[in-house]
């Protein structure tokens, strides 16, 4: 029997998953069993969970469905848990260090008694500013509840606590259904404990995560806050707890209530009456004898809650149509007051019928949007679709594309009433999300460095970003965020932590390296200028955030004479240097500017990058790639990165130019074990790229099929290569 079962139920924090598992199996105290909950074995935290626990036989990974929330995933955990005691622990949380050491050094001094409250820290999400609620003086030792009858279960989160077991299972206590379970089952576990305890040490940091919480946001749930009360304080009357403790825990009850009632961005309209109208219900029929209600405004909202005058209530909290009309004119971006004919326009209904694309920041007719865009016009041709550009990239655009203009009447009109809007990057701040609109962030690409948020650890990428605020303020507008793999998945839901939903499709650009054919890749060599018979390698250095200006880290001529005439290199800088003066010369084409970096990786035989995502999208392709690491060190420090590309990198990995060329010149780029690094790289990356990205986003985003009908993915094993991959050269 293991001294602490440690449940972790795990639904929607993937990205961070991994931090709560270590933070719990790096500890210095051993003697336990980890119990991660998830709502799917294939989930993204179903597959973390399951990874972890192929390494580590202490670990267990459960199921639990999501419908049932943390309360059902705990009573899950606790129905096979073997453990003397049981820890609770969020997804996102952290076990600090030495905490079960502190934890179990406590429990052999008190004895074993049924609960012991432990200290934890509230993290902010962005790992600054905590606040440490304390548990306050208590009696030395174990003690019987009565003796601190302000220590509740209501007060303690349920994942502050260490529970006995047998206790748990002799009272037949499970977690309650529905919301607010901590509140139901902290005040049940205070009215059964005879022995209590406490540890003043923090063992655990809760993050506070930026999306919030589910239990301040507004709907029906809100009332369940009702029914975990209703629960406690008849469990309560049931066992005649005496006034001096039945006191303190109706008033932290109604604490509760009250703060719900007082705001009404938690209760929609039609239920803040019926909410306090049924409180007071609740209140009348379990005060106990003798309750004084709290002295000042508090016990003026007490006295108004027991009576039942809820518009009294409502005018002294300052809930009235005014103050709300002025919280969302508050809200209402200034820049739109310069924005009349914007402003007119988001009065008009929403077009249902219009969508709006936008690639890198109107550079052009590009990447996912643009795929999205053209599987739309096949699929769903009643939908209009209009793709947003600068002035100068207008060229870029197919002659049968409508398009509008950054900055134009034209761009503020069919922003403001569009029902669908489609980006890889993020439309301007002053864009509303108005209710109803559809946002679908496409990104465009495979996190490698740090992102988003993550950012906020670089300063040198940090100040280039500019306000975080404003950042997360766009990430806010989105509904969808596409991922092509099971790592981006987990990165994002860290970098930009939200509460869009995540689609496992796959990145639409990146269809055609399963649809291109043999002609179509002869046509692109031509267009590039290809020469026949030579090998074309493309060279794609990704930005660094330490230099200004494009500087090719490698001596392209040097490195053509190194390798022979065979080959030809195409050079691609990053977009960022799209505009700049073209590069070519003798057996180097500059395919910059070239608008699709999908032509330009179908053209190429094999690819040579340094981090630039890019090696995920070609990795589609199965042709070789080779890593040119020659700053690898610095740009770890200075940028940041999500893993570490020399220990899984796509195909050989070389430091200097002359191992570079080396690779090239004795064939180590595309021998077997280059192609087995490969081999692993796209099981990892290529996880849901098979060709049918676009139509999987036009079917559920923009026609709104249900789920289960949509195409499903093709996993990367079962796949038939499409023509281009059996191409070594045209």
């Amino acid at each position: 029997m293991p001294r602490f079962s440690i449940i972790v139920p795990a639904f929607g924090v993937a990205g961070r998953l991994s931090q709560a598992l270590d933070s719990v199996l790096g500890q210095s105290f051993g003697d336990f069993e980890l119990f991660p909950v998830c709502d799917a074995p294939d989930s993204p935290a179903g597959a973390v969970a399951a990874g972890y626990a192929e390494r580590d036989s202490r670990v267990v990974a459960l199921t639990s469905p999501p419908a049932g929330g943390l309360g059902v995933a705990r009573t899950t955990g606790t129905a096979t848990a073997t453990g003397t005691y049981l820890l609770f622990l969020d997804g996102d949380d952290i076990l600090a260090p030495g905490a079960l050491a502190a934890i179990d050094a406590r429990l052999m001094s008190t004895g074993d008694v049924d609960v012991l409250y432990f200290d934890h820290e509230r993290v902010h999400w962005w790992d600054a500013e905590t606040s440490t609620p304390l548990l306050g003086r208590t009696p030395e030792g174990a003690f019987a509840p009565g003796r601190a009858p302000e220590l509740t279960g209501v007060s303690v989160p349920a994942w502050s606590a260490a529970y006995r077991r047998t206790f748990v299972t002799e009272h037949q206590l499970t977690f309650p259904a529905a919301h607010f379970t901590d509140i139901g089952w902290g005040g049940l576990v205070t009215l059964a404990a005879e022995r209590v305890a406490v540890l003043h040490t923090v063992c655990v940091r809760h993050l506070v995560r930026r999306q919030g919480s589910r239990l301040h946001s507004p709907g029906e749930h809100q009332l369940d806050l009702l029914d975990q009360v209703e629960l406690v304080l008849g469990r309560a009357a049931e066992i005649a707890l005496p006034a001096d403790r039945s006191m303190p825990l109706f008033q932290q009850l109604f604490s509760v209530i009250l703060r719900t009632a007082g705001h009404p961005e938690r209760l929609p309209a039609h239920l803040r009456r019926t909410f306090f109208r049924r409180a007071g219900r609740l209140y009348r029929r379990h005060r106990p004898a003798g309750y004084r209600p709290p002295a000042g405004s508090v016990g003026v909202q007490h006295r108004l809650l027991a009576s039942g005058a809820y518009d009294a209530f409502r005018a002294l909290r300052g809930i009235n149509q005014g103050a709300a009309k002025a919280v969302r004119k508050a809200a209402v971006p200034r820049m739109l007051r310069t924005r009349a004919r914007y402003a007119l326009q988001l009065r008009r209904p929403i077009d249902e019928n219009l969508a709006v694309y936008c690639a890198y920041w109107g550079r052009g007719y590009a990447c996912s949007p643009a795929a999205i865009h053209a599987k739309a016009r096949e699929l769903a041709p009643h939908i209009r679709s209009v793709f947003l550009v600068e002035p100068d990239a207008v060229g870029s655009i197919p002659k049968d594309v409508e398009y509008a203009v950054i900055g134009s009447r034209a761009y503020w009109d069919v922003l403001a009433r569009a029902k669908y809007l489609v980006n890889n990057a993020n439309f301007a701040d002053a864009v509303v999300k108005r209710p109803g609109s559809v946002h679908l962030q496409t990104q465009h690409g495979t996190p490698l460095k740090k992102m988003g948020a993550d950012q906020a650890m670089y300063p040198v990428v940090a100040a280039a970003t500019g306000s975080f605020t404003k950042l997360l303020n766009r990430v806010d507008r989105w509904d969808y965020n596409l991922s092509s793999n099971r790592h981006s998945t987990q990165m994002w839901e860290r970098a930009f932590p939200s509460s869009y939903e995540t689609l496992e499709y796959g990145y639409p650009r990146n269809d055609v390296y399963y649809t291109a054919t043999a002609d179509d890749v002869a046509r692109i060599r031509r267009d590039l200028g290809v020469p026949e018979k030579k090998t074309a390698l493309l060279y794609a250095p990704t930005h660094r955030d330490y230099t200004t200006g494009f500087e090719s880290r490698l001596d392209l001529e040097a490195f053509c004479e190194a390798i022979g005439d065979d080959y030809v290199v195409l050079l691609r800088a990053h977009y960022f240097y799209d505009g700049g003066s073209a590069r070519s010369s003798g057996r180097i084409i500059d395919v910059t500017r070239h608008r699709s970096s999908e032509d330009v990786c179908l053209a190429a035989d094999a690819l040579i990058t340094d981090y630039s995502s890019i090696m995920f999208d070609y990795a589609n392709l199965n042709r070789p790639i080779v890593v040119y690491a020659d700053d690898w060190d610095v740009y770890q420090e200075t940028r940041g990165v999500y893993f570490d590309l020399m220990e899984a990198p796509p195909g050989r990995v070389a430091r200097t130019p002359e191992d570079l060329a080396a690779a090239f010149r004795d064939g180590s780029y595309a021998t077997d074990s280059a192609a087995a690094l490969r081999a692993a790289f796209r099981e990892r990356f290529c996880q849901f790229d098979d060709g049918r990205a676009a139509e999987r986003v036009v079917r559920r985003v923009l026609l709104g099929e249900p789920p289960e009908s949509i195409p499903p993915v093709i996993p990367l094993a079962e796949r038939i290569p499409a023509p281009a991959h059996a191409l070594v050269r045209s």
